[in-house]
């Protein structure tokens, strides 16, 4: 698999377009005015306890109150005589939220989760801070390897490698090995660690002395993430088109991650650099509720509150033997595209997937068998359930930031975000009761109505009938004016 990183930077936002095969896969934005909190660190105060959640709400110095549950709390994690780093993870036992914080409490705290439309950041006391080969947990004290090594005997050496570094660098901090590890030389595991720990003091340092609610770690930006995160040994091209972004990017590279040298590179080409596999186009279309397959078929993607939904359907595809191959090759192909649009669309949550009816139980179980493999590849944690009993696939995938739809529009003013608006006829006939409503409460000598010009069309068209019979009816004379800027559904009846 060929794979290739197209950074778009502007001083307003930087864009990262993952590419494999020619093929957009992922994208991330981030904007200058509205960068995201995840994995920053503050010093909090525990302003509200609340034992009916089983949470609290912590002042980290937004706007908004973050959010913290008891599940995300390694302990009481009380800063005593100004010595965050003597906390350590332990056993929350029976404990209660009420006897772990109260109201007034100085927390640790990192971002899990950006403020996602009303719900505040989601906060834990499990600090984690990663570099390229490693994570380091300030609060824990084992190693763990990314499941996505699966060599045992590898497993082993870089396990027996970092407990030698923390002997050696006096650190009884816990760290997890990432995927990029593998393969990496005891030097290049050095590098990672002693970063790691020199950074960890410094942050102790500034939580010693900064005032509460306050940022005492800031995340990487984005580009820079991408380097030390998404950056793996299928990646062939590195391609920014912004000088002195890679200027800042080849610094980094020879600090932190060296192996990365002769893969990144100016992009001087006269198109935009997002232009090159049509990438501005498929941003566009993954806005659309509807995605086109190219046997025929199509998916239909409803994003809402509580969940996702995902619809397969034949459409124009018609197959060549029976109902159940073309069913089955339709479902075969979608579990790619549905894999492809979670990850380009960044659609968390739960998850629901109504695939195609069929029959025959070894066709269920290929379709969930693709689908599980198409996920391998997103960097998000999923999960997938077996095919319940009204034929639905149930999943759910790790949310972290916000998804592409609500990062790049906002909810329609027109319809309120239900995606319809009520017809003329019904405004009209809302109309005629309202009128009836006011002129049975108030003595007046004529009405007048103010609506849009399609309303106003219509009592004056084909309701004319029923709108006579109405003014004979109360007595009173209805004028009509037409308001521009009125939607739709928007009325008002005013008493002359």
């Amino acid at each position: 698999m060929s794979e290739e990183i197209l950074i778009n930077i502007t001083p307003q936002e930087t864009r990262v377009a993952i590419v494999e095969n020619g093929v957009l896969q992922e994208v991330r934005i981030e904007r200058l005015r509205s960068r995201g909190l995840v994995g920053n660190i503050y010093k909090g105060r525990v302003c509200r306890v609340m034992p009916g959640m089983d949470a609290a709400f912590v002042d980290i110095g937004l706007e908004k109150a973050a959010f913290l549950h008891a599940a995300d709390i390694c302990r009481p994690p009380e800063i005593v005589n100004g010595e965050m780093g003597e906390q350590r993870e332990c056993e929350r036992k029976d404990e209660t939220i009420t006897e772990m914080l109260h109201d007034g409490h100085e927390v640790c705290v990192q971002v899990v989760k950006d403020q996602l439309g009303t719900k505040g950041a989601r906060l834990t006391t499990h600090v984690t801070i990663p570099s390229r080969y490693l994570v380091l947990m300030p609060n824990a004290d084992n190693v763990g390897v990314s499941s996505r090594i699966e060599d045992e005997q590898e497993r082993q050496r870089l396990r027996e490698i970092v407990d030698r570094l923390r002997e050696e660098f006096g650190s009884n901090c816990g760290c997890i090995l990432r995927t990029a590890a593998e393969g990496a030389s005891e030097e290049a595991l050095r590098r990672d660690m002693r970063f790691l720990v020199m950074l960890w003091e410094k942050i102790e340092e500034r939580s010693r002395q900064a005032p509460l609610g306050t940022e005492v770690y800031t995340d990487l930006e984005l580009v820079f993430r991408t380097l030390r995160d998404l950056v793996g040994d299928e990646v062939e091209k590195i391609r920014i088109d912004s000088r002195e972004t890679l200027t800042r990017v080849e610094t980094f590279i020879d600090s932190f991650v060296p192996e990365l040298k002769g893969l990144v590179g100016h992009y001087l080409g006269e198109r935009p650099v997002f232009d090159l596999y049509g990438i501005e186009d498929e941003l566009q279309k993954a806005l659309q509720r509807k995605v086109q397959l190219k046997s025929g078929g199509y998916l239909i993607i409803d994003q809402t509150e509580a969940m996702t939904t995902i619809d397969v359907n034949t459409g124009g595809f018609i197959g060549h033997r029976n109902l159940e191959e073309t069913t089955f090759k339709t479902n075969l192909e979608a579990t790619q595209a549905i894999a492809r649009q979670l990850r380009l669309r960044n659609l968390g949550g739960i998850i629901i997937i109504d695939f195609i009816d069929m029959i025959q139980a070894e066709h269920r179980s290929q379709v969930l068998r693709s689908l599980d493999a198409a996920l391998q590849k997103d960097h998000a944690k999923t999960q997938v359930c077996e095919v319940s009993n009204l034929g639905l696939v149930e999943m759910t995938r790790k949310r972290t930031r916000e998804s592409l739809e609500h990062l790049l529009c906002e909810t329609c003013s027109t319809c309120g975000g239900r995606g319809s608006v009520k017809t003329a006829e019904t405004v009209c006939y809302e109309l005629f009761r309202e009128i009836l409503r006011e002129a049975r409460q108030f003595e007046v000598s004529q009405l007048l109505v103010l609506a849009s010009q399609e309303v106003v069309d219509l009592l004056l068209d084909e309701e004319s009938a029923s709108l006579a019979e109405l003014e004979a009816f109360i007595g009173k004379p209805i004028k009509f004016q037409v308001e521009a800027l009125y939607a739709q559904e928007q009325f008002d009846v005013v008493l002359i």
